[in-house]
């Protein structure tokens, strides 16, 4: 089966070469404790049966130094292609997008609105200094990943849509909806945004753990959202190793999950989408 993983991290032993700069300062404690590093994660992945992936860079381990991400797709271009952490409020975004997304080797960018070292939900992406970046994003059809949690930045996201309808947003972990409460009420609030066409979702163990643990109930939520996104926007990613299972047990607790959908649409999710979003990453044959 082809599966490709568009959500992995990895850290380098060389603190000369790749040296730590997380954002705002603290490190997060994956990122301490269980990092690995790119020859590791080619390892890993043969072990498990995954062919290709995107490296998404460790915001908590480097902030917006992309060194390393970059340094390895260039090791390894037929496995790796790399998302670099970007800051769209810095003058001239618009500029460097293109240059980072061009010669610069960056498949696509990720904006840190949230995460375990910041939590306070950041609602600066939207505000009109970035329109620079997100308008350059739509022209260069750059995939953004976005990391940012549901609620009141929930509107600021579709603002975002509405003004460039063209931009691709692939929402890291489907931006943590609420699975465990009610699978169901989750499931719509997810589905309401499939209005905007060029939001993609990205479901990782944190929505997979959620779901395995709902049971039946998991289709409470799956239903609505793969009846109004599709398959072809939902892109797996296993988050290894900031998640603390290993990436056979993330490759299989995906599996399990998507068991009950259609062939087709679980190989949308585990490769197609990954495909389409990025296309450096070629197609099957190649």
């Amino acid at each position: 089966m082809d599966i490709v993983d568009t959500h992995c991290h990895i850290i380098s032993q060389d603190l000369a070469r790749y040296p730590r700069a997380p954002i705002g300062g603290k490190q997060s404690e994956w990122a301490a404790s269980r990092p690995v590093t790119a020859e590791e994660m080619v390892a890993r992945m043969d072990g498990t049966g995954i062919r290709q992936a995107v490296l998404v860079q460790a915001t908590t381990a480097y902030g917006y130094d992309n060194s390393y991400v970059l340094d390895s797709r260039k090791r390894w271009p037929e496995r790796f292609v790399a998302v670099g952490t970007f800051d769209p409020l810095k003058p001239g975004a618009g500029a460097r997008l293109a240059d980072l997304v061009g010669d610069g080797g960056l498949a696509g960018v990720r904006l840190f609105t949230s995460g375990s070292t910041v939590p306070e939900q950041g609602q600066w992406f939207a505000t009109p200094e970035t329109y620079d970046f997100w308008r350059s994003a739509e022209e260069l059809g750059v995939t953004v990943c976005l990391q940012m949690r549901h609620g009141p930045a929930t509107k600021h996201l579709v603002s975002v849509l509405v003004r460039f309808p063209g931009v691709r947003v692939l929402l890291d972990h489907m931006g943590y909806p609420d699975i465990a409460d009610s699978p169901a009420e989750a499931g719509r609030g997810i589905a309401a945004l499939a209005k905007n066409p060029g939001l993609h979702l990205k479901l990782t163990h944190r929505n997979l753990e959620r779901l395995h643990d709902a049971g039946d109930r998991a289709a409470d939520f799956l239903a609505p959202v793969l009846d109004s996104f599709g398959s072809d926007r939902i892109a797996w990613g296993s988050n290894c190793p900031a998640a603390e299972q290993s990436l056979p047990d993330l490759r299989k607790l995906a599996e399990t999950v998507l068991a009950g959908l259609p062939e087709a649409a679980r190989a949308d999710i585990l490769a197609g989408t990954a495909r389409r979003l990025y296309p450096g990453l070629g197609v099957v044959g190649d």
